[in-house]
């Protein structure tokens, strides 16, 4: 599975920013598609997931009701609202086949105060 993800920018706080993710390859193993960041000096952080059957998500506390994650036709979105300078990250979208095994290169969002 390759991804390859888009969207990211400079941004004052209050603001929004839609991230994109397309997926190519051996998609049909995909069993989630999830948004991961890390910031400078900390762990990666899974954001919200999304299953690719049914469609279910699930959300992080630190991005719930501002974050919102859609996908389709191996798409995957991330629209942010609100967002705060603690959102300053490299943002990573990431296929699960059973593990989080497949990573974009990263799309850096900056957000001014």
């Amino acid at each position: 599975v390759q991804l390859q993800a888009s969207g990211g920018g400079l941004v004052q706080a209050g603001g929004s920013l839609r991230l994109s993710c397309a997926a190519s390859g051996r998609t049909f193993s995909t069993q989630f598609m999830g948004w991961f960041r890390q910031a400078p000096g900390k762990e990666r952080e899974l954001l919200a997931s999304i299953k690719w059957s049914g469609g279910s998500t699930s959300y992080a506390d630190s991005v719930k009701g501002r974050f919102t994650i859609s996908g389709n036709n191996a798409k995957v979105y991330l629209q942010m609202n609100s967002l705060k300078p603690d959102d300053t990250a490299v943002y990573y979208c990431a296929a699960n086949t059973g593990t989080w095994n497949y990573w974009g290169q990263g799309t850096q969002v900056t957000v001014s105060s």
